[in-house]
């Protein structure tokens, strides 16, 4: 004969008071983070306490007029380069997607040709293009021309350098450009077809806000890669940051502060430009969650505003 126990009441397993809460402990979590702190406190006392850092000689360098002009230069180079070769790579990710196989197989080498090819060496050979071509005409192909010009007149060591950084972006921006825009869900397009949405109408609010999403990460990396690789442009004695560093440091000798001017100059530029990626980032994400995260002035805004109500809601004269 079995006997039938009767049901627990629900309340009874809801009720939390009769549940029993065991402390999870993590000891070495305590453990690494301590050794953690301890190592990033040697490596801030020795920032502080050994010369060889010549903090002084940093000091007297990091905002010289030499080194902020050389600062702009880099900055120049950044902005036309990735101006230019997001541009350029725009039409090469057309080419990759449109229809013509000849468009295709054009684009297809290119970005193959130019992303085999090492940066520096196409920086050196666009600075030294007046070995093949003393002039240039322009004119009916294969036929007369109308004028021509001087290739050394016009391209300098400034405008080779703009030109090889940008044909360079141009064959990784055009496939991060291609990769978003083929990430975005096809059947949208035919939804939005099928609606008679008109073409231009569907790339510019149906693909595009989708693939910026996909398209911004890595095209701001490839943005923050391109400013650390002008440093490349020095070899052709062009007067970029790490170059004006270099003309320093072999005149006084002081190489670590020196390096460190152009160290804190890259990392100050990089953090300016992830800020503006986070921005940018979160201004495209709008629409694919309810609700966006809280920026970090936007916690730091609330945290003042609850601290600031938490006090006036304590009455007069009330003790704590």
């Amino acid at each position: 004969m079995s006997v039938i126990s009767a049901p627990v009441p629900v309340e009874d397993c809801l009720d939390d008071g009769a549940l029993e809460v065991a402390r999870t402990w993590h000891p070495w979590r305590w453990v690494i983070s301590a050794l953690v702190l301890v190592l990033m406190a040697q490596f801030v006392h020795g920032l502080v306490t050994n010369p060889g850092w010549d903090w002084s000689t940093f000091a007297q360098y990091f905002t010289a007029g030499s080194v902020l002009k050389a600062l702009w230069m880099t900055v120049k180079l950044t902005l036309w380069g990735t101006v230019l070769g997001f541009v350029f790579g725009v039409v090469l990710a057309v080419g990759r997607l449109s229809h013509n196989p000849v468009l295709q197989v054009i684009a297809w080498v290119y970005i193959w040709a130019f992303r085999s090819i090492p940066l520096i060496v196409q920086l050196l050979f666009w600075f030294n293009i007046t070995y093949l071509y003393q002039t240039l005409s322009v004119g009916i192909p294969f036929g007369p021309g109308f004028f021509s010009f001087e290739v050394n007149g016009v391209i300098s060591g400034f405008t080779a350098a703009v030109i090889g950084l940008a044909l360079h972006q141009a064959a990784y921006s055009a496939e991060i450009i291609r990769s978003g825009i083929i990430s975005v869900d096809h059947g949208q397009i035919e939804a939005a077809q099928s609606l008679g949405i008109p073409r231009r109408r569907q790339f510019f609010t149906i693909v595009l806000p989708q693939a910026m999403r996909g398209i911004l990460p890595n095209a701001a990396n490839e943005v923050i890669s391109l400013f650390k690789g002008t440093s490349i442009v020095s070899t052709m004695a062009i007067a970029e940051l790490f170059y004006q560093v270099q003309v320093i440091f072999g005149r006084n000798g002081r190489v670590v502060p020196l390096l460190m001017v152009a160290t804190i100059w890259y990392i100050v530029l990089t953090t300016l430009l992830s800020i503006g990626q986070y921005y940018v980032e979160r201004h495209y994400a709008r629409g694919s969650a309810r609700a966006l995260p809280l920026t970090p002035w936007q916690k730091v805004t609330r945290k003042y505003a609850e601290i600031r109500d938490s006090r006036v809601a304590v009455p007069r004269g009330a003790t704590k």
